[in-house]
């Protein structure tokens, strides 16, 4: 079992108890008799509560598969790399889903309303993860340590875990920022339960991100230095780089060179690309693409049970007629999620021959029924075994042991290049045709894939052969003027099968009406 499943199992259930909030509610307050110095009172329980937060990310909840931490959303679907997957996929010319349950149709549609309850779950969840965040950095100032007698080495490491826990607070904002624009916005500063927070602009909240992952740089473990599935100076560098890709969005003030200066500390940190693009999403990936890896959501299929995470990516896109077997599932396969006709076409030989990244079944591209699933393209990139075929762990059959990257190196290859494209100073043409290159050789097996010159526009479509399925679509489009725009379009985009535009102001959700109701310092997304 990993590292961080091993401290996961011994301190869960503990910590669920003390740092529980209300549902759907920022200010975080105990619900038993469970207080902060019963878990705050030893070296040990920092660890236990470092844990937490990053348990947050692979698991619903305390008790399991059927419990979460979040109300009002089936436990199944209430897992944030699901949500965050449903946002950043289903409404976008990658995926399409074939399941009529309330709320996906019009994802699928581009049309969702405020009551959407998976863009509900993915802000509830985002809120939740930064309240746990909170409550560490409460709870471990020097003055706390200082009280509960701990000091030395042991103060040391614990001052590493705050910005660890800083970290992991930033990617949540930069989730809430990119998806839902002008989120509510409390940190550890702010006292619980006394006023509603305060709701802060995109702009503002650009701002705040960066400062926080440029303070907490130097405090960070060096990169490839920390336990596995745990951030580092090469997960803040990267997180940096994203940011700065995506600022002209967030802020009407284009950063592409510092974009440039943060992927290429990535780069040149020691990472490489794994020599085979399928071993990144096969259960052995930590032995066969760890130089690949920056940061990763770790799952087992045996000893943390989640209906989402891999779980979910590899079971929506499997039926029985793809012999469930093959993909480490044997008892599972739920039919789910396929790709839309733009994504196999952005491949020249979408059965794979060409381009080793196409990892399509079936021979229908085009779609023209929703609700079937064989109608289009099914993905077979993500599997439950290894990169030799074998079955990893898996209860029941259905449970996936495979991790997800939420950082790799390929994408600061690209950062880097579409940064130097849209003419960030500090690198070079070279370099990044070098680098979009070697992506296109490890597709290849070959040069036959090489280009010999970029332009901005190849970016996306290689960000889509390289990237497909891996939560980047929506905000790759939005940075492109593509996702809400006539200008391109996909089937059932705008509710039209052959594909129409939509509000721009769909280029961010709406804040959930129900958090509107409950905060009256909240003002709704306009358009909405």
């Amino acid at each position: 079992m990993k590292n961080l499943h091993k401290i996961l199992t011994l301190s869960l259930v503990l910590l669920v108890s003390v740092v529980s909030c209300k549902k759907e509610d920022l200010n975080l307050t105990p619900v038993n008799d469970k207080i902060a110095s019963d878990v705050y009172n030893s070296p040990a329980g920092y660890k236990q509560s470092l844990a937490k937060i990053y348990a947050s990310f692979g698991l619903t909840g305390a008790a399991g598969a059927g419990a979460s931490d979040l109300g009002g959303l089936d436990p199944g679907f209430s897992d944030f790399l699901r949500l965050f997957w449903t946002a950043q996929e289903l409404p976008t010319d990658e995926a399409l889903c074939s399941w009529g349950d309330v709320g996906l149709p019009e994802l699928n549609t581009s049309l969702w309303s405020t009551d959407n309850i998976f863009l509900r779950g993915l802000y509830s969840r985002s809120m939740y993860q930064i309240t746990i965040a909170n409550e560490f950095l409460r709870e471990s100032t020097p003055e706390k340590l200082a009280e509960r007698n701990i000091t030395g080495a042991d103060a040391t490491d614990i001052q590493k875990y705050r910005a660890e826990a800083r970290f992991l607070r930033a990617f949540q904002y930069w989730v809430l920022m990119d998806n839902f624009g002008n989120p509510p916005f409390v940190t550890e500063a702010d006292l619980i339960g006394k006023v509603s927070p305060k709701q802060i602009s995109r702009a503002d909240l650009f701002k705040y991100v960066e400062s926080e992952l440029l303070a907490i740089e130097s405090e960070m473990p060096a990169s490839r230095s920390n336990e596995y599935g745990r951030a580092d100076q090469g997960a803040t560098w990267a997180l940096l780089a994203r940011l700065y890709l995506n600022a002209e969005v967030y802020t009407g003030t284009a950063k592409y060179t510092e974009a440039i200066t943060y992927s290429s500390k990535v780069i040149n940190a020691g990472y490489s690309l794994t020599k085979d693009y399928k071993n990144l999403f096969r259960t052995d990936s930590k032995e066969t693409s760890s130089n690949e890896m920056i940061l990763t959501i770790n799952y087992d299929g045996v000893k943390s049970e989640n209906f989402g995470g891999t779980t979910y990516l590899i079971n929506a896109a499997v039926n029985a007629e793809m012999d469930p077997k093959s993909f480490g599932i044997p008892n599972g396969g739920w039919g789910g999620n396929r790709s839309r006709s733009n994504l196999p076409l952005l491949f020249t030989d979408y059965s794979g021959a060409t381009d080793k990244r196409a990892m399509f079944f079936g021979t229908k591209v085009a779609n023209d029924d929703v609700a079937v699933f064989s109608d289009g393209l099914r993905i077979t990139k993500f599997k439950n075994t290894t990169s030799a075929g074998i079955p990893a762990p898996s209860n029941g059959g259905t449970f996936a042991s495979l991790d997800f990257p939420l950082f790799r190196l390929a994408e600061q290859y690209l950062i880097y290049g579409e940064a130097v494209a849209r003419g960030g100073n500090g690198g070079s043409q070279a370099a990044a045709l070098t680098y979009f290159n070697a992506l296109r050789e490890r597709a290849y097996g070959n040069s036959n894939g090489n280009v010999a010159v970029l332009n901005v526009n190849m970016f996306i479509d290689e960000r889509g052969r390289e990237l497909y399925w891996e939560g980047f679509r929506r905000t790759d489009l939005v940075r492109y003027k593509r996702f809400t725009e006539s200008s391109y379009v996909w089937p059932f985009k705008g509710g039209v099968k052959a594909g129409t535009g939509v509000a721009q102001t769909r280029n961010i959700f709406p804040i959930p009406t129900a958090d509107l109701i409950a905060n009256t310092n909240l003002v709704q997304n306009p358009g909405y």
